[in-house]
């Protein structure tokens, strides 16, 4: 496992500034919540530094990549190829860092959209990236209280704002995301006997 330092200085040449910034901010939180729900507090820091890895790669670049390595799984990201920087960038840690952690890479891999089965790190990952001290939008507080209490709760809050985002601005939603939602949604159900009306 590459260690924190070697991590920053890594992103530190690959990222701009303010994503730089970012990166660590979701590390720092990352770590934090790691600590609160007994996960592994070093691979939490390490991967929120690592979960923007591909990133500043421009849009054609990220489609030729995903493309070459057959990592496209629904047409959307070729509408849409931003969203290709997470399992691209698990892709690259893999192949040019040479970590073979499956569950830090599942965790970049899964940053953007969440997915209907994730490991705790992986949910902490896609949290720490909604909830770091750099973000400022409507329900950002209520989130950051969930994700200190509940993971699964928060992962449901955590993707109906992306999604009510994504409806807002006319943005195409990816089907993983609508999958996800619906799994948080029915687990929390569940677990809590909440209506789904």
């Amino acid at each position: 496992m590459i260690n924190a330092k070697d991590a920053v200085n890594i992103i530190k040449f690959k990222l701009s500034y303010r994503r730089f910034n970012h990166s660590v901010e979701v590390a720092k939180v990352a770590e934090e919540m790691a600590y609160k729900f007994g996960i592994d507090t070093k691979k939490a820091y390490i991967t929120g530094l690592l979960h923007d890895y591909a990133k500043g790669i421009p849009s054609d670049e990220l489609l030729k990549i995903a493309e070459l390595n057959d990592i496209i799984e629904d047409e959307v990201e070729r509408l849409v190829p931003d969203l290709l920087h997470a399992p691209v960038g698990s892709f690259l840690i893999k192949e040019e860092l040479n970590i073979k952690d499956k569950e830090l890479l599942r965790a970049v891999e899964l940053h953007t959209l969440g997915s209907e089965e994730m490991s705790d790190l992986e949910k902490i990952i896609f949290l720490a990236d909604m909830i770091e001290p750099g973000r400022d939008y409507p329900g950002l507080e209520r989130l950051k209280c969930l994700a200190m209490r509940n993971l699964d709760e928060a992962m449901l809050y955590g993707l109906n704002s992306t999604i009510l985002y994504c409806i807002d601005q006319k943005r195409i939603i990816h089907p993983r995301s609508i999958k996800a939602r619906n799994h948080f949604l029915w687990k929390n159900y569940k677990e809590n006997e909440f209506n789904l009306k």
